[in-house]
Parts: C-alpha cells; structure tokens; sequence
C-alpha cells in the first residue's frame, strides 16, 4: 500500500511522515510513504493524507497554488474513493467555508464550516493548545484499541461546526463541545494531531492505515 502524504509547506510535514513510517512498520502489510507535491502523484497512491498548520486560507491558497492539485484531489477522493485523512488544518479545509481572515471558500466535502472557537471563560484560553480527551462514536475502526475518552494533542484557534450531526465521528470539550473528528464515507479529518499524540496517535494512524471500506 502506498500513502501520500500532500506537501503544502506546512511545517509539521516531516513529523507526520515519521509517524506514518512507524506506524506502517507495526501492521501485517507492507507501506510505503510518499510526499506528494505534484497532482500527477495522486494516481499512484492508496491513501491520501492532508495535513496542515497555519491558516486556512493560505493552506488552501498553498493548496490551489499547486498545478490541478484540487481538480486532481476530487477525482481521487470523490470520484475513485481513495481514502482520505485531513489533519489539524487539513481537516478544516472539508468544510464548505471559513470565516478566519474573511470568508474563504474550503473544499466543501463535508457541509459545515470553520469559526473562531468561543473563549467563554478566562480557563480556556486561544489558541487551544494541548491535551484533550476525545469521546468517539462506539464501535468505529478508526478508534480501534484506542480507549474511550482518550487524550489527543491540540493546537488550533478555530473550530469545525458541522451542518450534518451524521458526519461528526469524535468531540472534545473546550469551554463548549467541540468537533474533533469527522468522516463521510471514505473521508475522515481529524482537529487533534495524530502525529503529536505519541500511543494513542501511533494507534490512529495504525487503524487508518488498516481501514478498509
């Protein structure tokens, strides 16, 4: 199986590579990981995974900047079904839209829409930074060995709110309730940071690289 990892110039890039590589080497199949910095390389993965630090409408902008990229990326994942991960920012970039720095038009794969989170006590600080426990749907593969109420990492100032409660696959809680999963079909995103989460992400990476649909 080989998973492609989108390079944006997102500066976790490498971590995230790393993680991929570790966890490949603890399943019963062989993976390989690629950066992908061209549309054409789309073709030759399995997997796709997004990730993202900063912004998002310089991340989609970066995104946009590469030749077909988005063109390319919905034939892979829309059309042919290749299963997807977005993470932190890559997750946010599902949404229809977002309202950080004016209103940015997302890849709209998941209706929904990305806003500041709500600071609602002086406890909870922006950005929302650290450990979280993370309370997800029962029986889903993806939270396979992982346990209930789990703690993940967090690094981010907004928010995914969901138009379609059916897509919402984990949430945290942060002053108020917030998404930190979704998924629709063969498309899953993710706000906390796998690749940050040491165990318990080691083991979300594992289950993605094993999930069939």
């Amino acid at each position: 199986m080989i998973v492609g990892i989108i390079d944006c110039g997102s500066g976790n890039i490498r971590s995230v590579q790393k993680s991929f590589e570790k966890a490949g080497s603890l399943i019963d199949m062989e993976v390989e990981v690629i950066m992908i910095s061209s549309a054409s390389q789309l073709n030759l993965v399995d997997k796709i995974v997004l990730p993202g630090q900063g912004a998002f409408a310089d991340c989609m902008k970066a995104l946009r900047n590469i030749d077909n990229m988005v063109n390319c990326l919905n034939k892979n994942v829309i059309k042919e079904k290749k299963i997807f991960l977005g993470i932190c920012i890559g997750m946010q970039l599902l949404a229809s839209e977002s309202t950080e720095h004016g209103k940015n038009e997302g890849l709209a794969w998941i209706k929904g829409r990305v806003k500041k989170l709500k600071r609602n006590t002086k406890y909870f600080k922006i950005p929302h930074m650290g450990w979280n426990s993370v309370l997800y749907s029962d029986g889903h593969p993806l939270f396979k060995n992982i346990r209930k109420e789990e703690d993940f990492y967090f690094v981010h100032s907004y928010e995914f709110v969901s138009d379609a409660p059916e897509n919402i696959l984990a949430s945290t809680k942060y002053g108020n309730e917030v998404v930190a999963a979704v998924e629709k079909d063969n498309i899953v995103g993710v706000q906390f940071h796998p690749e940050k989460s040491q165990n318990a992400g080691i083991q979300f990476i594992k289950n993605f690289l094993e999930w069939q649909l």
